[in-house]
């Protein structure tokens, strides 16, 4: 079974730019917002996309299954998606701490929104020092989830940074 394990920060300042490996263009949207599950499509670069579900329950880990679909289909299914599509440039950072460290810098109505997300494979850890610009904790506020960016309306204190 998939599985992830996630934490997600507002930033202060521009500090993590230095840090920034690679960027992606990522495109998304959500068949399905169900309480308990998403079904999110996504576009990564115009190369590459995907199909994922996640099952919720709080905290930060939850069942994750992604399974790689053509393009075209893809371009087809985010037709298809519920709310408004998510657009964003997925910075990947360079950090000297356990689990994948990105930055999500959204674009469109949520343009100003940058989070830090840290996802780990197999267990949050559990000495984990944040840097200076990475600022409140939002892992558990739901404004911040990018299926509530999609379908719920733009609320203006959800787009600033910390």
């Amino acid at each position: 079974m998939g599985r992830e394990i996630e934490r997600k920060f507002l930033l202060r300042g521009d500090d993590w730019r230095a840090r920034v490996t690679r960027t992606t263009l990522l495109r998304q949207g959500y068949l399905s917002t169900d309480p308990r599950r998403e079904v999110r499509v996504r576009v990564a670069d115009e190369t590459e996309a995907f199909l994922t579900v996640k099952a919720k329950r709080p905290g930060p880990e939850r069942a994750e299954f992604e399974y790689p679909i053509p393009v075209p289909d893809a371009r087809e299914l985010l037709a298809h998606c519920t709310g408004r599509l998510i657009e964003k440039r997925r910075h990947h950072l360079a950090v000297s701490a356990p689990g994948e460290w990105v930055v999500d810098e959204y674009t469109g109505v949520h343009t100003g929104l940058l989070v830090l997300e840290i996802e780990w494979t197999d267990a949050e850890d559990p000495s984990l020092a944040l840097p200076p610009w990475a600022g409140d904790d939002v892992t558990g506020d739901r404004r911040y989830s990018n299926a509530a960016l999609a379908t719920e309306p733009a609320d203006e204190s959800a787009g600033q940074s910390a």
